[in-house]
């Protein structure tokens, strides 16, 4: 008994209402075809895929492969429309090549010479069908944005109306814990761990992850505005623009999006053009080293044991070739004398890079408000600097082609526009001066040190220094010698 593939399709995008478009219904009446005509089936191949995107169908390309390979005698099809919606050129080739292909519904048979001609009209209507069909649903889906109604199902969370609109659902707290915290500085691994420890579901129903929060930060829909896909490879949403170029609300009246600055400041925080506020927290340390030391035979920090500041690694039982100590008085004295020399030795007026540093620490410490309003502004340089070179570098790979690319003159006028005035913000914060006089007088620093308490020295050192590396002693009991085995990380300026 010869052999025979059956090939099903039923488009995932379309609601099948017709009974014969299900993939059971197709196997029943392939089966009862083949039985007919005294064919046995050999493989069923299925795609739940619209056969008109230009996405693969890989059953449809296995089954022609099998055909063209001459392993199965024939392949059947329920109808033309189900077989492909490409037009006559999709068949052509098949029915020159000689195989044997059957159109159940159009009782159609490529052996027979007579039913050629009408294999390639039925495959050009179905094209032609395909193309209005499209035609129709794109103008409108388009329509439908131009008024501003959401298509498909809400992102997470928002919840749609029945006029299509979107309003907060009960998940809208977590995307603002979300974006809070990517402002503040934690990272997206560290809010998706965050959120599954605290049993949030993800948008999946399942754990978060950090590209889930990346999309959530990036996403224009929380501002309030309607999105689309500049093309299939770049499904990043960006907000879509109507004919005039204006960007358009989905949210219903009176429904409130994240805050424009919230979600500003998140978006540099997360592309690395500004710090968060959310930096190592105040402990309750005690001595004045604490978090800066480091051991040299394992890089575990040192923190106070007694009179001694010791190895921590080691002290927890854990291997360390070389555990360092050192007795607390002696180098906390000698750090500080390093500290003294280097820094009332480092040109304020001179753009000695330790200075610069100092100047930046300390200005965090003695004008806070300023200064994170200055890393603001300038981060919002860089974020706007970015975006003119994104503009220019999706125009490079086409990504503005399409209908998108009439705005492209528009958006890049917009994108400088915000350029220049981060530019002018940024260069009227920058000009506020702080008084560095006591860091380029050494009897002042000394003066200022012998008058500070523990948490104000702690800071005074730590403008200067980053890390220090302690080598263990040459013998138990030796004297301490800070030159030998102590090296000090001086500070450096933030990177622009």
């Amino acid at each position: 008994m010869d052999e025979i593939d059956l090939y099903l399709r039923k488009s995932k995008i379309v609601r099948e209402g017709v009974e014969a478009l299900t993939f059971q219904t197709q196997e029943a009446r392939g089966r009862e075809w083949a039985a007919r005509h005294s064919y046995q089936v050999r493989k069923v191949w299925k795609d739940n895929l619209s056969a008109w995107t230009d996405a693969k169908r890989p059953d449809f390309e296995k089954a022609l492969s099998a055909l063209r390979r001459k392993e199965v005698p024939a392949l059947w099809c329920y109808a033309v429309d189900r077989f492909d919606r490409k037009g006559a050129s999709s068949v052509i080739q098949l029915l020159d090549s000689g195989v044997r292909i059957i159109f159940d519904y159009e009782r159609l048979d490529s052996a027979e010479p007579r039913d050629r001609e009408r294999i390639i009209l039925d495959a050009e209507r179905a094209k032609t069908a395909s193309d209005l069909l499209s035609h129709r649903v794109r103008d409108t889906k388009q329509m439908q944005r131009r008024r501003g109604v959401w298509l498909g199902a809400a992102p997470y969370g928002l919840c749609k109306d029945k006029s299509g609109k979107l309003s907060h659902s009960k998940q809208w707290g977590t995307v603002l814990r979300i974006l809070s915290e990517v402002a503040d500085g934690v990272t997206p691994r560290r809010v998706a761990s965050g959120l599954t420890a605290d049993r949030q579901p993800s948008p999946k129903g399942g754990q978060w992850n950090a590209s889930t929060v990346r999309r959530i930060v990036h996403n224009p829909v929380y501002e309030g505005w309607q999105v689309v896909a500049l093309s299939r490879e770049y499904t990043w949403p960006i907000a879509y623009r109507d004919e005039a170029g204006e960007r358009l609300s989905v949210f219903t009246d009176g429904v409130e999006p994240v805050p424009a600055d919230l979600v500003a400041k998140a978006r540099r925080v997360h592309a690395g053009h500004q710090r968060g506020a959310l930096g190592p927290r105040a402990g309750k340390a005690s001595h004045l080293l604490t978090d800066l030391l480091r051991c040299a035979g394992c890089g575990a920090k040192m923190p106070g044991s007694g009179r001694s500041y010791v190895c921590n690694g080691h002290a927890m039982g854990k291997p360390c070739r070389a555990p360092a100590s050192a007795m607390r008085a002696r180098i906390e004295e000698f750090v500080y004398r390093e500290w003294l020399a280097k820094v009332s030795s480092a040109g304020v007026d001179e753009g000695d890079p330790l200075m610069v540093a100092v100047a930046e620490r300390w200005a965090a410490l003695v004008a806070p408000e300023q200064t994170e309003e200055a890393q603001e502004s300038l981060g919002a340089v860089k974020s706007a600097e970015a975006a003119v070179e994104r503009l220019a570098n999706d125009r490079a790979k086409g990504l503005y082609d399409g209908a998108m690319g009439k705005h492209f003159p528009r958006l890049v006028a917009e994108a400088e526009e915000t350029l220049r005035a981060a530019q002018e913000r940024a260069n009227s914060l920058n000009n506020h001066r702080i008084d560095l006089t006591m860091f380029d007088d050494s009897d002042m620093l000394e003066a200022a040190w012998e008058a500070a308490d523990l948490p104000t020295r702690r800071d005074l050192i730590r403008v200067a220094v980053d890390k220090i590396t302690v080598t263990q002693a040459h013998r138990r009991g030796s004297p301490f010698d800070g030159d030998a085995r102590c090296t000090l990380k001086w500070a450096t300026p933030e990177e622009d």
